[in-house]
């Protein structure tokens, strides 16, 4: 068990357990099309209401023009860290279709994104999502058309020693424990307040 593995009242998958946000990337790190080609893979096989699949991500390799516009869209504090990573995406859901309005697709895209995520912990690599960007740039600089709303930004690759980070603040939350709110306080039975598991 490393120190950022999920502190558990039972055993659950290496893959949840092991999932974190670092912010420490490898900037000397690439990851190759083939390992993000399945990262996408993952992200549209997940379930979504009606099978409406509402996910589409924008993906940037860095180097190139794409990596470069979703890192120009993030917030400082946020391209502060993120300039290191090997990969930058904004998840976006698409909101109509011929049919209407999609429902629930900000959940859809959440899934999309957790499957995501897990592949990466899978191939040995590191996901951070990010709500820290400007959304209208994103939907300027890359053309959205109607109905597409960017929902969150993603920087992907090998997480690092936190030494790299050049903000304290991000140093200190990089190498804290993991925490979450108990069980007791997390799922109800009955009514609102009765935990299934008390502890």
């Amino acid at each position: 068990m490393s120190d950022k593995d999920a502190d558990t009242s039972v055993p659950v998958h290496e893959l949840i357990a092991r999932r974190w946000s670092p912010r420490a990337f490898d900037a000397e790190a690439t990851v190759d099309p083939s390992r993000v080609r399945a990262l996408l893979e993952a992200a549209r096989w997940a379930p979504s209401c009606g099978n409406s699949q509402p996910a589409r991500y924008l993906v940037g390799m860095r180097g190139d023009d794409t990596f470069r516009g979703i890192l120009g869209a993030l917030t400082e504090r946020n391209q502060s860290w993120a300039h290191r990573a090997s990969v930058l995406m904004v998840a976006c859901a698409r909101m109509r279709n011929e049919k209407g309005d999609v429902p629930y697709p900000e959940y859809g895209v959440g899934l999309s994104t957790e499957n995501l995520a897990l592949q990466a912990v899978a191939d040995g690599l590191a996901v951070h999502q990010m709500a820290g960007f400007d959304r209208d740039t994103v939907r300027r600089e890359f053309a959205l058309p109607d109905g597409f709303e960017p929902l969150a930004a993603i920087a992907v690759g090998v997480a690092t020693d936190a030494d790299v980070l050049a903000d304290d603040r991000d140093i200190s939350r990089e190498t804290a424990p993991r925490e979450r709110l108990p069980l007791a306080e997390f799922a109800f039975t009955d009514t609102w307040d009765t935990p299934v598991f008390p502890s």
